[in-house]
């Protein structure tokens, strides 16, 4: 069982940067892929960026050369860096730690970011 907790959220003005942290504890991180999704009011919960257990890193197009997902498996952590903040990127951000062939599948609680002026 992996139980993983984010942080980092809050409120940003347009522009500006926020770094996420997924930290994991019950298991080592490092076997597992970690994804961000996000969820925005009214909306159904999409992926931002995901990392494999071998480092190797996809991003969906709307945030590809402003957000970058990296892990620190010594602290068993996974990070998402969040540059140039638009107000479309306001959401519930959650981290997914998964290991498909195994049915392993765990979710963090979520944390809200709001861009806004």
């Amino acid at each position: 069982q992996v139980q993983l907790v984010e942080s980092g959220g809050g409120l940003v003005q347009p522009g500006g940067s926020l770094r996420f942290s997924c930290a994991a504890s019950g298991s080592a991180l490092m076997f597992y892929a970690v994804d961000w999704y996000r969820q925005a009011p009214g909306k159904q919960r999409d992926f931002v960026a995901g990392i494999t257990s071998l480092g190797r890193t996809n991003y969906e197009d709307p945030v590809k050369g402003r957000f970058t997902i990296s892990r620190d498996n010594a602290k068993n952590t996974v990070y998402l860096q969040m540059n140039s903040l638009k107000p479309e990127d306001t959401a519930v951000y959650y981290c997914n730690a998964h290991i498909t062939n195994l049915g392993h599948n765990y979710w963090g609680q979520g944390t809200q970011v709001t861009v806004s002026s």
